[in-house]
């Protein structure tokens, strides 16, 4: 999705990130394959394989963002939901502008006037590996598809 335009905008949008091809990193692309097909007549529902300013346009045009995506903290069994809201977390700071992460892309948009979301939240799921190529997804994280999925109707419902 890119370009996205004051006529075309929504108010909700759910934002799979990930990569299908490194193992646990498939997860944002596999559950919003499956939002899609849960709740698409809800909801707009986008997946992204960029990252940093690269996934800017997936997130403007809308009231509420809900990503989903993996995360690796080492803090957590794999398969361990997160979620997180702007206000919760500090940003993270960044050796360059390709590892910025969506709070940080949203900060910049604002900066520049854009229209962000007044509302975003990423759900994480607990990764125990997103860089092996070809790699099967860890079943843990696997199971944890059906609660993020669950998690994701209960962010459209209020």
């Amino acid at each position: 999705m890119t370009g996205v335009s004051i006529a075309a905008e929504t108010s909700t949008r759910v934002l799979g990130l990930g990569n299908d091809i490194l193992a646990d990193d498939a997860l944002g692309l596999l559950v919003a394959r499956q939002a899609a097909a849960r709740f698409g007549n809800q909801v707009e529902v986008v997946s992204s394989s960029q990252a940093g300013f690269h996934v800017m346009d997936e997130l403007l045009g809308v009231s509420r963002l809900l990503v989903v995506d993996c995360i690796r903290t080492g803090a957590a069994r794999p398969g361990t939901v997160y979620v997180f809201n702007q206000h919760a977390i500090p940003p993270a700071p960044a050796v360059s502008s390709h590892s910025l992460g969506i709070f940080e892309v949203l900060a910049v948009a604002r900066r520049l006037g854009l229209r962000v979301p007044a509302e975003c939240v990423i759900l994480a799921v607990e990764a125990a590996d997103c860089t092996t190529v070809g790699g099967a997804m860890h079943p843990d994280v696997a199971a944890a598809i059906p609660e993020v999925i669950e998690r994701i109707g209960r962010f459209l419902a209020v």
